[in-house]
């Protein structure tokens, strides 16, 4: 029964933290960027959320104010990268450092209490009489659907197609009289937004928001990302891969509690995921050579037709 429990609050917070996936889904696959300022924008919706609350303001308008608030960061770090040109990297890590302290000013301490206020997932145990984990599970089911409807709409217009065009080729883009720089800030924009606002949502879920709650948020994107590719694939079109993003951030939500349940030490965490990524990162890798083993006739032989098609004129050298 205590197993049911906890999986049942790790599909809870999966599919809040699913939010948080699709904004690192859009700079990592569809940007091709590697954005850490996602480590930061987390725990600043978080805060500007729970401030807001404690002050009396609505948490559904905390939220709006939350995403707001991820996509200045989204902008501080595209700004510097595409006109101070720092690189993406290094200027997503200054954000990111910059944000520490701006949380801290947010809350005014580290750490803020949301006990006793209402919340976004109190509203619905309070009007349904739900237990917090399953109001958790309802308000992150609705926002994730409204989200992959919006993303699914978005990138189906001539901006979205833009934008995806750019992460795919971007002197194409650039040829054709896209101004990429645009592009790029409007998608880290976005992508902290997603993120900020899976803050907010999560704050108000746990009770509390803490200057600390992003840590390490980009590895549990990409691990999710990762699952979810590797597990689901990419099949039936764009909406599809937003819900196998989901799913994988579930799914690694639910192997957390299974291993939590198994014994493993809550400080271990951070060692078990990397190896989670590490492991589904390696997946498709081992498939590609298990299958260019099977299809070889001899040792080396797909190293060889990778080179004839190159180069043709290899043909005639190997008995055409």
């Amino acid at each position: 029964m205590s197993l049911l429990y906890a999986l049942h609050g790790a599909v809870a917070l999966g599919i809040l933290w699913s939010v948080m996936t699709l904004g690192v889904y859009i700079t990592f696959r569809i940007l091709d960027i590697a954005d850490l300022t996602v480590d930061g924008s987390f725990a600043t919706g978080g805060a500007m959320s729970g401030m807001l609350i404690v002050n009396g303001v609505n948490p559904f308008v905390s939220l709006l104010a939350a995403f707001a608030v991820g996509m200045l960061a989204g902008l501080v770090t595209g700004l510097m990268h595409t006109k101070i040109k720092i690189h993406v990297l290094l200027a997503s890590i200054l954000t990111m450092i910059a944000l520490y302290s701006v949380n801290i000013r947010i809350m005014g301490k580290a750490n803020t209490p949301l006990l006793g206020v209402r919340t976004v997932t109190s509203f619905w145990m309070e009007h349904f009489e739900l237990t917090t984990t399953t109001a958790s599970l309802i308000v992150g089911v609705i926002f994730v659907t409204l989200l992959i409807v919006l993303m699914y709409w978005f990138f189906g217009t001539e901006l979205g197609s833009a934008m995806r065009a750019t992460g795919n080729n971007e002197h194409m883009m650039r040829a054709l009289g896209v101004n990429t720089d645009t592009m790029k800030i409007f998608g880290l924009m976005l992508a902290n937004g997603f993120v900020s606002l899976s803050g907010g949502l999560v704050a108000q879920s746990q009770g509390y928001a803490d200057v600390g709650m992003g840590t390490g948020t980009i590895v549990i994107g990409l691990a999710s990302i990762i699952i979810g590719e590797v597990i689901f694939g990419r099949h039936f079109g764009f909406w599809y891969t937003f819900l196998s993003v989901v799913l994988g951030s579930i799914l690694y939500r639910m192997v957390i509690a299974v291993v939590l349940q198994l014994g493993l030490k809550s400080t271990d965490l951070k060692l078990f995921t990397a190896l989670i990524v590490a492991v589904a990162l390696s997946v498709p890798v081992v498939k590609e050579r298990v299958a260019s083993r099977r299809r070889s006739p001899f040792p080396g032989a797909s190293h060889l037709d990778k080179e004839i098609r190159r180069n043709p004129e290899l043909t005639d050298t190997v008995g055409g």
